[in-house]
């Protein structure tokens, strides 16, 4: 475990990995020359022990989860005087840091955590904003009761009405796309495979929440196993070269089908420095309606706000637009040097009211539209439950909308919040049409690595309508199966058609594709349809490359973010079959998991301690604790799972 500077005795000697004691973990090696320190300890909030909370090393290269009784235990190496860094979490509280002295063989840090929920604020109307450059209906109280509109020049003085009542969205209302998970396809008859990109993390994120925060499994069609690849950062090569985008690969045995290769594709892009980056039109569109009114949703909307207010710079805008009854204009676009000003008008909003989505994101982007920076970042940040239900509501209405505002060059961000009613299938489509990503933000740590840490990569776009096509090797291949993407998938025409919308890759990120590949003399899949050899169909590359030990190849087409034209990258890769790398091991792990939440048909004999091993044993270097939160998921699903066979077995008896 690395320590900071001022934590280090002279002389002393680095400490190993810390290694995980809880069941069903893989030790990570130690270093002969310290002791082994076992810590212990408990850990509460709101006056009770928290299961399932998270306690991890400064370097996070290992992390466990506590009990039902809040308690945990680590084992670490360190010598005798030496101060080590412990840090937990858990989903609605604040994460609490302690600096512990070993001075014996088994040490005792406890952890109280405090509330990272806000109250609500008083609800106040003071005012009708009304836009003259837009035919929105004017913000008025009485459209929108329950609402603050406060402190901008956009506000007319007026008589302030009556709070309402707080209402919260039904309960089980949530929405998910059906996904039908790709099956294998045989290469015989169809070489190619060709999808558009994702860098959508939302997923992960939202499983996360009914794993934690609900203790239930995810529903099937919630858990997008792309975007749970995808929600970790990765040690891939950068661009070297005038191209943004940097393609590398590796190829393993698949790790619950060993007969099966596994080939990880990953794209990657330069990250840029926050000073580097052009300045910003943002236009903030803000749900306040009544669905807003639960503490995980506009409370945590309004903390995550100010994280990103905060990374601002003078030379960026913000606008804000809130909807509920009707669509308002809270805040016309400010320089962020007037922070407070900002700041003041995100902490007086207040929830109430229907959802006139269609109306906000009209006005939005009209807002946007009247403060354009050519040669910047002109972003609309949609933060909602998704529960439009006034105007302008169907998703095909919404999605033509994003997309004429799109080919102006104002992207759509999408942050999802709150559960019960989350229309997660409705977010990704408008994220994806509008060059943009969809992110869900269940605590306030999540909304830091969305606006913090990334926020390159969430907020500048380096290459749009980003596709790859893989074209197999029939002679070493013979079926293959594209994990995740599913509603990503293209035609094979569309690879080189540039009038087709495909995804958008930001500074700073890493995209994964994961294909699960039969070799030649390998059984057949169960399901695989193959087609008898044509007579007049030939070979679809020359000879000998097709004799050549090539697997596949890879193609990539994007566009520069201000040309239409797409340009091409082409990378191959050959039938070399190797230990993974730590990243390679964790990615399939991660997948593992997915197709295990999915109760996928093609997970083998995988189980999840077998998903724990492997992502144990590649925790590796996880400076914000991500890879070892992961770990305590998949305990926490193990459990659910094991529950929930067992009702079943015990309903099966009682019948």
């Amino acid at each position: 475990m690395r320590r900071h500077p001022s934590m280090r005795r002279p002389g002393a000697a680095a400490a190993a990995l810390l290694v995980i004691t809880s069941p069903g973990a893989t030790p990570h090696p130690v270093s002969t020359d310290e002791a082994r320190v076992v810590v212990t300890g408990t850990v509460t909030g709101g006056g009770r022990p928290l299961q399932r909370a998270s306690v991890f090393s400064a370097d996070a290269r290992a992390g466990v989860g506590t009990g039902a009784d809040g308690r945990y235990t680590l084992t670490l190496t360190a010598e005798r005087g030496d101060t080590i860094e412990l840090r937990a979490r858990a989903i609605g509280f604040e994460q609490a840091t302690r600096h512990v002295a070993v001075r014996a063989d088994t040490i005792v840090a406890d952890f109280v955590l405090q509330p990272a929920t806000v109250r609500l604020s008083e609800v106040v109307v003071t005012g009708a904003a009304v836009d003259p450059q837009t035919s929105s209906v004017p913000f008025t109280a009485a459209r929108a009761p329950g609402l603050t509109l406060r402190g901008t020049s956009a506000i007319a003085a007026g008589a302030p009405a009556p709070q309402t009542a707080r209402t919260y969205g039904p309960p089980d209302t949530e929405e998910y796309g059906t996904i039908d998970e790709n099956p294998f396809v045989a290469v015989a008859a169809h070489p190619l495979s060709t999808f558009s990109i994702d860098v959508d993390r939302a997923s992960y994120a939202n499983v996360r929440r009914f794993l934690l925060a609900q203790s239930q499994l995810p529903p099937r069609d919630a858990v997008r196993v792309e975007e749970m690849v995808n929600y970790f950062p990765y040690d891939y090569a950068r661009p070297t070269g005038p191209d943004p985008i940097a393609v590398s690969t590796e190829v393993a045995r698949a790790p619950w089908a060993p007969d099966h290769r596994l080939v990880r594709i990953a794209l990657s892009t330069r990250p840029v420095e926050l000073d580097a980056l052009p300045s910003s039109n943002l236009v903030f569109l803000l749900d306040v309606s009544g669905s807003m009114a639960a503490p995980n949703k506009l409370p945590l909307l309004r903390r995550s706000l100010r994280l990103l207010v905060d990374g601002l710079r003078p030379k960026d805008r913000v606008a804000i637009v809130v909807y509920a009854g009707a669509a308002g204009l809270v805040l016309p676009s400010t320089p962020a040097s007037e922070r407070t000003r900002i700041l003041d008008a995100i902490e007086r909003l207040e929830a109430g009211g229907s959802t006139a989505g269609g109306a906000g994101i009209r006005l939005a982007y009209d807002v946007a539209r009247r403060s354009f920076l050519h040669g910047g970042n002109n972003r609309v940040i949609l933060a909602t439950d998704g529960d439009f239900n006034v105007g302008v509501s169907s998703t095909s209405e919404l999605v033509r909308l994003v997309e004429e505002r799109r080919r102006e060059g104002t992207y759509l961000t999408v942050l999802g919040f709150g559960m019960g009613n989350l229309k997660d299938e409705r977010l990704e489509q408008l994220a994806d049409r509008g060059n943009g990503n969809y992110a869900y933000i269940d605590d306030l740590l999540e909304a830091r690595k969305v606006l913090v840490h990334e926020m390159g990569g969430t907020l500048v776009t380096v290459a749009k309508d980003v596709k790859l096509q893989v074209e197999f090797n029939p002679r070493l291949v013979r079926a293959y199966r594209l994990i995740g993407y599913e509603n990503r998938l293209l035609a094979e025409e569309d690879f080189a058609d540039d009038t087709k919308d495909a995804g958008e890759i930001g500074a700073g990120h890493a995209v994964t594709a994961l294909y699960e590949v039969v070799p030649v003399g390998v059984a057949t899949p169960a399901g695989l349809r193959e087609s008898p050899p044509l007579r007049y169909r030939g070979p679809r590359s020359p000879a000998t490359r097709a004799e050549s030990d090539e697997l596949l190849a890879v193609s990539v087409r994007y566009k520069p973010p201000a040309s239409d034209r797409s340009r091409l990258l082409r990378h191959v890769v050959r039938d070399v079959v190797a230990r993974p790398s730590g990243d390679f091991a964790f990615a399939s792990a991660v997948a593992g998991f997915g197709m295990l939440l999915r109760d996928s048909e093609y997970a083998g004999n995988l189980t999840y301690a077998a998903v724990r091993e492997l992502a144990a044993s590649a925790v590796g270097d996880d400076p914000d604790g991500y890879r070892a939160g992961f770990l305590a998921l998949v305990d926490a699903a193990e459990r659910l799972d094991r529950r929930t066979a067992t009702a079943a077995d015990g309903a099966r008896r009682r019948h």
